[in-house]
């Protein structure tokens, strides 16, 4: 069973910087899968002299779930390594519980994980895994394909945080004959086998991981993109043509997504649509997922859509001194004093003249989404430095590690 551990190694070698500061997060459900990680992980970072952050999620939807989340402490314990229960609490969705459950579980570790100073968080998906998500795709479940290395799923609280998932190409049947072999015990959870639940269903049939499809590389068209200002981006048009067909939608896609700041990926007609019009010749104006598309001849620019931001109910962010927080899913604001923000649109009269004349000087589509202190003072950071204030753009960050273009633990 040597070969399970060395394959595995041989993934945290290829993703992971050795002498990273930073600490290691693993997600330990104490399922087989993730209690597997979790031990060759911590080998792994005790080798290299890393520190292990073991992050166990409580979704609060079993009785025994406290009892799971005190074994995983103590498998921590054990390991030598820091332990952080979460939970997820409140009301839970009548329909759409898995769904909901996943973006929670996602968005609960990728805030520990910021908190502690760790950019990668480890996974326990196997091959078995993939398998079954394909299958249920196929049923007309939404479950997303696990990839090896891809950024959290969840916005703005995954911004700079990577998922790493070593074991893909593992069955799950070779990771218990290791553990059994090792005298490890784990929990079996009863979700598992209810016939009720799609993943059960098809881990019941019996799937095989055999000659799955893995998702199409845009990392050309990713390079190719360039920042604009006020968090637009800009991609050559005939980039976009010459590009295959479904990377080219793919592309338009996660551009509208990290120009707009918004969650939700635009699937359907529609971007079929815009697509097929964007490789074309004739200009172009529409909108998608949140954002503004414009194409001339040369260029195609994505911008975060005010009307968009005005149906959205964007409401004022208000900052304490010595805090960072998300303006609008599109902007990283830090401030050492106390400010409140809010969108440009409506307000551009009340700016200072020299931050005027500059906002005059953008394209239209350009002006209202951009960010406004209203108090203490009136000014727009993206024109002009604000005293105290910190701004950073996400949107091509964000898009370069959508795109595949961040390979390794930064």
């Amino acid at each position: 069973m040597r070969g399970v551990e060395a394959a595995i190694a041989a993934r945290l070698d290829a993703r992971l910087r050795p002498d990273s500061p930073a600490p290691l997060a693993v997600g330990l459900s104490g399922g087989s899968d993730s209690l597997a990680l979790s031990l060759i992980a911590a080998a792994w970072a005790r080798a290299r002299g890393r520190r292990l952050l073991i992050l166990t999620v409580d979704h609060q939807l079993r009785p025994q779930s406290a009892d799971w989340t005190r074994t995983c402490a103590g498998h921590a314990a054990r390991l030598g390594a820091a332990f952080r229960p979460l939970a997820w609490i409140g009301e839970k969705p009548a329909t759409g519980l898995p769904a909901a459950a996943r973006a929670a579980r996602h968005a609960l570790l990728a805030e520990a994980a910021r908190e502690a100073g760790a950019q990668v968080i480890l996974l326990g998906h196997t091959a078995d895994d993939r398998a079954e998500a394909a299958a249920m795709r196929r049923e007309g479940a939404s479950v997303p394909d696990p990839r090896e290395w891809a950024p959290s799923p969840v916005w703005p609280e995954g911004r700079d945080i990577f998922l790493l998932r070593p074991m893909l190409e593992i069955r799950r049947a070779d990771l218990r004959a290791w553990l059994t072999d090792r005298g490890e015990t784990w929990i079996e959870d009863p979700a598992n086998a209810d016939p009720q639940s799609a993943r059960a269903r098809v881990r019941a049939a019996g799937v095989t991981p055999e000659a799955l499809a893995r998702p199409a590389a845009i990392v050309g068209l990713g390079r190719a993109v360039r920042d604009d200002i006020g968090g637009g981006l800009i991609l050559s048009r005939q980039a976009l043509r010459v590009a295959e067909v479904g990377e080219a939608r793919a592309l338009t896609a996660i551009a509208a997504l990290c120009a707009a700041g918004t969650r939700r990926p635009p699937r359907g007609d529609r971007l079929d649509r815009l697509t097929t019009a964007l490789r074309g010749e004739a200009p172009v104006i529409a909108t998608l997922a949140g954002a503004r598309i414009e194409a001339n001849e040369q260029d195609i620019t994505w911008r975060r859509e005010p009307g968009e931001m005005r149906r959205a109910a964007v409401r004022s962010l208000v900052l304490e001194a010595g805090t960072t927080a998300v303006w609008d899913g599109r902007f990283e604001i830090g401030s050492d004093r106390p400010i409140t923000l809010t969108g440009l649109s409506g307000h551009a009269r009340r700016l200072p003249p020299a931050q005027a004349r500059d906002l005059a000087r953008l394209q239209a589509g350009a002006r209202g989404a951009l960010p406004l202190i209203t108090a203490p003072e009136i000014a727009c950071p993206v024109l002009a430095e604000a005293e105290g204030v910190t701004l950073r753009s996400l949107s091509l960050a964000r898009l370069r590690a959508a795109s595949g273009l961040v390979e390794r633990e930064p």
